[in-house]
């Protein structure tokens, strides 16, 4: 599986940083990917519903480990290079390790 396009759209919030949509094998969109900023760093979060009862489930996931990381690291390159068309520093721009169910949904 190849990402061959990442697009991301810069937001201006405290948590909340970007949207990030990415094509796989030039055959597939998988579109509101979350670029969170979180209290250790910044982490992807994946396309959401929120439940009846209240909860969020992803509504798209990869389901190990490697995909998850190779996602995260082009999304983030990405943001990286979309903030420096913009000026703007990506020294603190670093994948947060996220333990299983940490991090809290933004709407």
């Amino acid at each position: 599986m190849e990402i061959t396009e990442v697009r991301i759209t810069l937001r201006d919030e405290p948590k909340l940083k970007a949207f990030a949509n990415i094509t796989l094998d030039d055959c597939f969109v998988i579109r509101g990917l979350k670029i969170i900023e979180g209290v250790n760093g910044f982490f992807i979060s994946m396309p959401s519903r929120k439940g009846k009862d209240g909860t969020y489930r992803d509504i798209a996931h990869p389901i190990n480990n490697e995909t998850r990381e190779r996602i995260e690291t082009v999304i983030l390159e990405e943001y990286k290079k979309e903030l420096s068309k913009q000026g703007v520093a990506t020294d603190n721009v670093k994948i947060t390790k996220r333990e299983e169910g940490e991090g809290e949904e933004i709407e």
